[in-house]
C-alpha cells in the first residue's frame, strides 16, 4: 500500500493528469473564451477525425520529414559534436555556428528556408535539424570533453592508441550525455516539424489546425494540439527509459 503513495509512484502521476483534465473542463463550461471548447468536447472532436480518416492521414504526413530530420540530426550530430570535443580547430571552427542556430528565433529563419528551398520536403527536414541538432552536437562536444580524466590517463599508461583511447573510453564514458542530447534534440525536432507545417505550408498536422482554426471547429483543432503534445512527451519519455537503461540502471524503477 505504501507504494501506491510514494512520490515517484503512478498514483500521483495519473492525479495530476486527472486534476489537470478537470481544470480543462471546469474552464471549458464557465467558459473563460468562446473558442475554448470543454475536455469532453475535445476528445469528441478527436474521435470524429479518427472516424472521418483524416487525422491518421495527417499524421503520416508529418511523421516523414520528423523522421527523416531525427535520423539526420542523430548521426551529423553526434559526428560533428564529438569531431569537435576531440578537435580544438574543429571546435573553433564549428561550435560558434551551432551556439548561434541555438539562440537564434527559429520561427523568423524559417521564412528564410523556404525562400532557399521552396514549401517542400526538404524546408521540413531543415526545420527539424535547425531545432534539433544545436542541442545534440553542444551536449556532444560537453560529453567527450568531460569524460573521465582519469580513465584516459589509464589508457595512454598503457600504451593505448589514439583510436583506442577515443572508441574504448572517451565514447563509452560518454555516451550517457550524449543520448541525453539525443532525447533533447527528439523534443526540439517536434518542435521544428509543428513551426513548420504551421508557418510554411500547411500540411499534415498543420493543416489540421489551421483548417479547423478557419473553420471555428475549435474542439478539433485542441484535439489535434494535444495529440501532438501526448506523442512528443511520449516519445521523449520512451528515450528518457532507454537512457536509464543503457546507461543508468542503477536508477531504473524510480
Amino acid at each position: 500500500m505504501h507504494e501506491w503513495f510514494n512520490k515517484d509512484s503512478i498514483f500521483w502521476r495519473l492525479l495530476s493528469i486527472l486534476i489537470f483534465f478537470s481544470a480543462w473542463e471546469i474552464a471549458g463550461r464557465v467558459p473563460i473564451s468562446p473558442a475554448f471548447p470543454t475536455f469532453i468536447d475535445t476528445m469528441e472532436g478527436l474521435f470524429r477525425m479518427i472516424s472521418d480518416g483524416s487525422f491518421f492521414e495527417k499524421y503520416m504526413i508529418t511523421l516523414k520529414p520528423l523522421l527523416v530530420g531525427v535520423f539526420i540530426t542523430c548521426f551529423f550530430g553526434i559526428t560533428f559534436g564529438v569531431s569537435m570535443g576531440l578537435s580544438d580547430r574543429i571546435d573553433w571552427l564549428g561550435q560558434p555556428v551551432f551556439i548561434v542556430l541555438q539562440a537564434a528565433p527559429v520561427s523568423a529563419l524559417i521564412p528564410m528556408i523556404t525562400y532557399v528551398y521552396g514549401i517542400g520536403f526538404t524546408s521540413k527536414i531543415i526545420a527539424v535539424c535547425i531545432l534539433a541538432m544545436p542541442v545534440v552536437v553542444l551536449n556532444s562536444i560537453n560529453a567527450v570533453r568531460n569524460a573521465n580524466t582519469s580513465l584516459i590517463e589509464m589508457s595512454r599508461s598503457f600504451q593505448g592508441t589514439r583510436m583506442q583511447e577515443v572508441f574504448k573510453v572517451i565514447l563509452p564514458d560518454a555516451s550517457p550525455m550524449i543520448f541525453a542530447g539525443l532525447r533533447l534534440g527528439v523534443a526540439g525536432g517536434f518542435v521544428g516539424i509543428v513551426l513548420a507545417e504551421l508557418l510554411i505550408t500547411p500540411t499534415g498536422i498543420g493543416d489540421l489546425i489551421s483548417y479547423h482554426r478557419s473553420v471555428a471547429n475549435y474542439a478539433e483543432m485542441y484535439a489535434t494540439v494535444l495529440s501532438i503534445i501526448l506523442l512528443a512527451a511520449a516519445t521523449v519519455r520512451f528515450f528518457e527509459r532507454l537512457e536509464v537503461r543503457l546507461f543508468r540502471p542503477e536508477k531504473q524503477g524510480t
